[in-house]
């Protein structure tokens, strides 16, 4: 039996063209079920734009939390910078200081052992 029905797309429209054989099928049988149809596309529609929305808030709370992850990381890394700054000079200083208390000791050993 032949298709009571035909459907074909309008190239570069969202229109659809439906005809319809009356010789074949019921007008009326035929709107109910075009009705059901766009009514559960319609359900479908609703369905995927609370999906969407939903993950539309995911993605804004991730990109959140990857922000302040980013601020938190850049903090730490400059108060780690600051810190290495900060340890290299006191090595320094330590390296100086030690040098001096080593040139005193050998200075003030030498004065002992001249006399």
């Amino acid at each position: 039996m032949a298709n009571p029905y035909r459907s074909r797309a309008v190239a570069n429209s969202e229109e659809v063209q439906v005809r319809i054989d009356p010789v074949h099928a019921d007008l009326d049988e035929e709107i109910l079920g075009l009705h059901k149809q766009v009514s559960q596309l319609k359900i479908v529609a609703q369905e995927i734009e609370t999906e969407a929305r939903i993950q539309n808030d995911i993605i804004s709370d991730l990109q959140r939390l990857v922000s302040n992850a980013e601020a938190g990381v850049k903090s730490g890394m400059r108060r780690l910078n600051r810190t290495i700054v900060q340890q290299r000079s006191n090595h320094i200083l330590q390296v100086i200081i030690f040098g001096l208390v080593c040139f005193a000791v050998v200075y003030l050993w030498s004065k002992h052992f001249r006399r």
